[in-house]
């Protein structure tokens, strides 16, 4: 087998950031309760921009923090998801190619606006998300490089992009490119109220042998396996794919691969700030560990290192030097 031209390649939904200062009044100017998460359209989102005042904007999605991430320690990396061509669409190809990822996806101009998640922060530091999903849930078979697919090492797919045919479609061939060229298929389950939604094929996925390593947090194990035990949890998921990656927020990590386990636990910090891409941030450190041939406990490690970096700050994307942070590791 020829060397991959990337380590890593995430696949999910491309999501830019805007992030604004705003105050308890606006929120209750616009009925929106502080800390929560909706989905708006798209007349809502222009609506909401318009109103709010300077804002950060940066490339997001659960996989694009991942691959920002890999990026970060050193790890060739890719990503694939769908922009518009618009403004936002330029800013988040800017962005993310400017943090090291490829991105060998063309805007079109036929999927809408681009996705963007307007994130109003109040005084007490409270992130009230309004997220418009737009173009990326237009991501389709055809605008996969398959070639890309085949020439990277592994394949990192999201569990939010799921939602739509026309991306699972997409997902699904990314998947028989990347197992027909003997490379590492990996999936994040992402959230509970995806399990509940896609259950089925997620453990169609698994039993077929399409997945070599699944991450999942603590709930997302139990909802998939249907078992309220943790252990048991592990356990019955880990015997159905080569590793399983399991994190557990303050008490660390596990993972299984055959008949080794591993555990981490969690990096200290001197402040907890935003947990908001931690889990992205782990899978980043533990791919990127996978991609330099690491043992499973030094995957873990890098992981936990990334996910307790970003914890310690707003945003989803790493500030430190990741890879200083990582030291011998890497």
């Amino acid at each position: 087998m020829t060397a991959p031209r990337y380590d890593l390649l995430c696949i999910g939904n491309a999501i830019v950031d805007v992030i604004a200062d705003t105050d308890d009044a606006f929120l209750a100017e616009q009925s929106l309760d502080k800390g929560s998460m909706r989905l708006i359209d798209e007349a809502e989102a222009v609506r909401l921009y318009d109103l709010i005042g300077p804002a950060r904007e940066v490339s997001g999605g659960s996989a694009g923090n991942t691959a920002a991430g890999a990026a970060a320690l050193g790890i060739r990396t890719a990503f694939v998801g769908q922009v518009a061509t618009d403004q936002l669409g330029t800013i988040y190809r800017h962005d993310i190619e400017a943090q090291g990822v490829a991105f060998p996806v063309a805007a079109r101009g036929d999927v809408g606006a681009t996705a963007r998640c307007l994130v109003l922060v109040t005084p007490d530091a409270q992130r009230t998300m309004n997220t418009f999903l737009g173009a990326a849930q237009q991501l389709d078979a055809k605008d996969i490089d398959l070639a890309a697919i085949a020439d990277s090492a592994i394949v990192y797919l999201e569990g939010y992009l799921w939602d739509p045919p026309g991306p699972r479609a997409a997902m699904e061939a990314a998947i028989d490119a990347a197992r027909a060229a003997g490379r590492k298929v990996a999936f994040t389950l992402s959230d509970s109220f995806c399990i509940a939604r896609h259950r089925d094929d997620f453990l169609r996925l698994i039993d077929q042998g399409r997945i070599d390593i699944l991450f999942a947090n603590e709930a997302e194990i139990c909802e998939l396996s249907g078992q309220s035990d943790f252990d048991a949890a592990v356990a019955d998921t880990a015997a159905k794919v080569v590793t399983l990656v399991v994190t557990r927020s303050e008490q660390g990590a596990v993972a299984v691969r055959g008949g080794q386990k591993a555990s981490v636990a969690a990096e200290p910090i001197e402040r907890l700030v935003d947990t908001t891409g931690a889990g992205d941030l782990f899978a980043a450190g533990f791919l990127a560990g996978e991609a330099k041939g690491l043992s499973l406990d030094l995957s873990l490690r890098l992981g936990a290192i990334a996910a307790a970096e970003v914890i310690q700050h707003y945003g989803a994307r790493p500030e430190a030097d990741l890879r200083t942070l990582a030291g011998a590791l890497l």
